[in-house]
């Protein structure tokens, strides 16, 4: 029995080797989380982040055996083939780090000893005595990575190759006694090296890291914390040149990182302007300016000519018409017409724009409507669903019966289909990002027609759009009443500035952060109730370089009110899915229908919007690309005709949400927000 235990306790340490190297890893982990060096109060002296950072790096390497180990050298051929295993190893490393604060982009370097070492699996022999085999595997590493920072934020990503020297190639086997037999003497361990080893291996490796600053920019050298994990895959880390044992590597562990960065003069305010309608303060590299437009009390009312989407989309896991469509009965067709939409309101209404929801659910009542009028019209349903063509064509037969049913439309004038996807589809091959509000807008009925009667102007194809309807509405504050707030060349300047606001009662409203050139603020969102008042901005911008620097102005801002008897044109454009050019047939729209309905000396305001999938960041500039995109098609439409007369007004608001037309609950309002808004004012 003594023997026995005495086998037991030799067979548990050599399961476990990588016992001491767990020590190691956590001990130096907590080592270097508790370092933080102390940060003493200082004047207001800046200073920018470093570009390079010197440090150490450690942690642990989780290693997994593969593949098959018995001929451990010349002189030792096990009789038990070893297959998969396990180990900790302790990694801890130099490293560089190059960052410059005006790039996302970096570069890393670390080179230092790297265990690879493990235990494989117990195996049975022939004599039915267990038999356990560990290894001290070791290297001088080499890792060169490409860093990248894809939220400019403390959260990078790295990649790169690993060379690594081999060092130790040790191993440990230890056979034991058949349990079946009592009173076995238990056999010394086997050590010695492998054979065959590879004196280097080429492999590669990916992983992320995390910032964590342990010191502010008032301190000249400063230190950075940063956890990481990386994962090393199997391939070019076969150890031999013989058998095919591999490993596959994760590590995690943390850096302390310190640089030094430079000294930021400070930059002196400029002084407050006297209050106007247009404030500017003038810098050698930023200027700012702010327009607060008069707003002279004149009702607007708008006509509208509003585009009809030709999809009807569906709810995951149903094939009926959703309730939010504005479905009629029979005995209501005749009441129905496309420019009282009003009367027939939809029981859920969802966007801000609640009179252009109500058109749109009203699609199928329009189409239905107009191939009444038109009996030699036809139309092809296509629905698509990603649970299969059946039930997408369920979906498209349930539209063909409203239309029939409800209509009286014969049904040989319809046919339908079903697909997976539609023949435009919103999710794109690879794509992993919001895929489920992507799959929400490929869920639908696609309503496809050859006749003109039905289709929009200068389109043609599957899917080309209904035609749009005309309505008219009161426009509530629009655009051109808002106030404005430009920092030319802000977006080269700063990595992005914000806004300050403080009435003469003293209340502050802050607004930002902000990455574009110009930013537009209703009225009320400054004055609340009030009918106008006195404001001092001061705008705050973060230099690409770690300065700061302040702009500060006054201005007087009169509130919007409700006009009397103004009228403007409005026009929309809808852009696919993360599209920012518009095609050949909507160049057409732009320059033969919507530029001659223009009044002379008028003012065009175009505003680009997005959805909410995607960065915000990115549908920011997606926006502002779609705004210019319509205003060069009209800019040079006009020129071709001989007309300079318009004044363009351009923004883009992204996905702001106070400024996005319409909601982002349903797959439809998305679409509808994949859109530039072209309003036509007239010389007042």
């Amino acid at each position: 029995m003594k023997t026995n235990n005495m086998y037991k306790k030799e067979s548990r340490s050599a399961r476990f080797p990588y016992a001491r190297s767990i020590k190691s890893a956590v001990l130096l982990a907590l080592i270097l989380i508790g370092f933080q060096p102390s940060v003493q109060a200082q004047d207001s002296i800046q200073y920018t982040r470093p570009s390079w950072y010197f440090g150490a790096a450690a942690g642990a390497n989780i290693n997994f055996y593969r593949g098959s180990t018995q001929q451990l050298n010349a002189a030792l051929t096990v009789p038990t083939t070893f297959h998969d295993g396990m180990g900790v190893g302790l990694f801890v490393a130099p490293l560089i780090e190059y960052r410059p604060a005006t790039s996302r982009w970096g570069a890393m370097l670390q080179v230092g000893y790297d265990s690879r070492s493990g235990a494989f699996k117990r195996v049975i022999t022939p004599c039915n005595c267990p038999a356990d085999l560990t290894t001290d595997l070791a290297y001088v590493t080499v890792e060169p990575s490409l860093r990248f920072e894809p939220f400019k934020s403390s959260l990078y990503l790295y990649a790169g190759p690993r060379l690594a020297f081999n060092t130790s190639k040790s191993f440990s086997y230890q056979l034991g006694i058949n349990p079946n037999i009592p009173g076995q003497l238990p056999t010394d361990p086997v050590n010695g090296d492998f054979s065959s080893i590879r004196p280097n291996v080429l492999s590669m490796e990916v992983g992320a890291g995390f910032d964590i600053p342990l010191s502010s920019q008032q301190h000249k050298t400063q230190f950075v914390l940063s956890p990481f994990v990386s994962f090393h895959p199997y391939f070019g880390q076969d150890p031999r040149t013989i058998e095919t044992w591999n490993v596959t590597t994760l590590r995690v562990g943390a850096a302390l990182k310190l640089g030094v960065g430079h000294k930021i003069d400070k930059t002196v305010k400029e002084d407050t302007f006297v209050p106007v309608a247009v404030a500017v303060v003038a810098d050698p590299e930023v200027t700012f300016t702010i327009n607060s437009p008069k707003n002279v009390v004149a009702d607007r009312r708008v006509n509208e000519t509003f585009p009809i989407r030709n999809y009807v989309f569906f709810d995951a896991g149903s094939d009926k018409i959703p309730s939010r469509y504005v479905l009629l009965r029979r005995d209501q067709v005749k009441d129905f017409k496309e420019d009282q939409l009003e009367v027939f309101t939809p029981k859920e209404l969802s966007g801000r724009s609640d009179r252009q929801m109500t058109a749109y659910y009203n699609i199928l009542n329009i189409l239905g409507d107009r191939m009444q009028k038109h009996p030699s019209t036809r139309v092809i349903l296509t629905g698509s669903s990603m649970q299969g063509e059946a039930d997408g064509m369920a979906m498209a037969v349930n539209v063909k019966a409203y239309l029939v049913d409800v209509f009286g439309i014969n049904p040989v004038r319809i046919k339908t289909e079903g697909r997976v996807k539609p023949v435009l589809a919103s999710e794109q091959n690879g794509g992993t990002k919001e895929l489920e509000l992507l799959r929400q807008g490929d869920r639908r009925v696609t309503i496809s027609s050859d006749s003109p009667e039905l289709i929009m102007e200068f389109r043609s194809g599957p899917d080309a759009p209904l035609k749009p309807v005309a309505i008219t509405v009161v426009q509530t504050a629009p655009l051109d009443s808002y106030v404005t707030f430009n920092v030319d060349k802000g977006n080269k300047a700063f990595t992005s500035w914000s806004l300050v606001v403080t009435d003469e009662a003293g209340n502050v409203q802050n607004y930002g952060p902000y990455t574009g050139d110009k930013v537009s603020i209703p009225g009320r969102d400054l004055l609340g109730n009030r009918p106008e008042g006195n404001f001092k901005v001061k705008m705050i911008g973060q230099g690409r370089n770690g300065n700061t620097v302040t702009k500060e102005s006054n201005v007087h801002i009169v509130l919007w009110k409700a006009p009397e008897n103004e009228e403007g044109m409005r026009f929309s454009i809808l852009y696919d899915f993360n599209n920012s050019a518009a095609n050949n047939q909507y160049r057409d729209y732009l320059t033969k229908v919507v530029n001659p309905k223009i009044p002379a000396n008028a003012i065009v305001i175009i505003h680009g919007h997005s959805d909410v999938i995607g960065d915000p960041d990115y549908n920011q500039r997606l926006s502002v690309a779609r705004a210019n995109n319509v205003r060069d098609i009209m800019q040079n439409g006009l020129k071709q005709s001989g007309r300079n007369d318009v004044t363009f007004e351009v923004y883009g608001f992204g996905e702001d949400a106070k400024m996005m037309p319409y909601a982002n609950k349903y797959p439809e309002e998305r679409f509808y927000n994949r859109t530039v808004i072209i309003d036509i004012v007239p010389k007042k």
